[in-house]
């Protein structure tokens, strides 16, 4: 088993076992700041599961069916991740604010012992994952999901000790609130990338304006038109273009095809390419990139 799907399982059975114990101590202790951690975590396990099964998807081999393979279902389990990440926030919301309306009394040791073993979990667990969590949307939704709840086990340790100290059991639904604020924040970092992936948006970092620029700045191309630059899942960038050249020997536009593939890996790391050769403007098609172009758009 590849070392990233072996960390996955060891984190899942890990934030299980947290989750199942801050449960526990949330309903002795009454601290609706640990039960909201204990609902993060959950999420944690089924996010670090679902991350799991999406790369062991994406390993299989292509299809009659799905000529991509099953790549695409990582960023099918981040936007589920992302979308859990905003559901459990609002849960967390919903409930802080009624127990400001009602505080509650809680018992802020046992509350804080257990938010110290949370976190210290956590961060064995985020710190099995930030090595790929970069690279790899999919696995970035699930460390977001573990970096999250570490963030939840230091509110609630600080609300443990506000409580501690000066019995202002308010503590409690603010840092929930708070807990909730995080976690927002990174269910809508996910679902952008998710969603924007999902369209067939251009990849963060690339400019279609400047891949254009460079295909036409290769030797012996006259123009460039057709060009979509997507992505099918992180780390697989695919790009489709007609170039036009010169009416040609085969082996010369061989020679050309080699120069553009040359461009693409070395100035944007594209290895996926799709180009159609011509020699002379398709349909009248144009390139165009940007709000001033015209609207007509050559076929393929």
């Amino acid at each position: 088993m590849p070392a990233m799907e072996r960390r996955l399982l060891v984190a899942a059975g890990v934030t299980g076992l947290v989750c199942a114990g801050q449960v526990v101590g949330g309903l002795l202790t009454g601290s609706l700041a640990l039960l909201s951690d204990a609902a993060h975590v959950f999420l944690d396990t089924f996010a670090l599961l679902l991350s799991y099964a999406a790369i062991r998807a994406a390993g299989r081999p292509p299809t009659d069916r799905h000529t991509y393979g099953y790549h695409r279902m990582q960023v099918l389990a981040a936007l589920v991740n992302g979308a859990t990440l905003a559901a459990v926030a609002v849960g967390i919301f919903r409930e802080a604010i009624l127990r400001i309306r009602e505080p509650s009394p809680v018992l802020a040791g046992p509350m804080l012992a257990v938010a110290v073993a949370g976190l210290l979990v956590n961060l064995i667990v985020a710190w099995m994952l930030h090595r790929h969590d970069r690279d790899d949307l999919n696995v970035h939704s699930a460390f977001l999901h573990v970096v999250g709840d570490a963030l939840g086990s230091v509110g609630v340790i600080g609300a443990g000790i506000v409580i501690l100290l000066t019995g202002w059991t308010i503590a409690d639904p603010l840092v929930s609130l708070l807990i909730g604020v995080v976690i927002l924040g990174g269910a809508v970092r996910v679902l952008k990338r998710s969603v924007h992936i999902l369209a067939e948006g251009v990849p963060e970092g690339i400019s279609a304006a400047t891949v254009l620029e460079r295909l036409r700045s290769v030797p012996d191309v006259s123009e460039v038109h057709d060009l979509h630059v997507w992505t099918v899942s992180p780390g697989y960038i695919a790009l489709s273009a007609h170039v036009v050249i010169a009416d040609q020997a085969l082996s010369a536009a061989e020679a050309v095809m080699d120069d553009l593939k040359r461009v693409l890996v070395d100035g944007f790391g594209i290895v996926h390419t799709t180009i159609q050769l011509e020699c002379r403007n398709c349909q009248g098609a144009i390139a165009c990139l940007g709000p001033g172009c015209p609207e007509r758009h050559g076929g393929t």
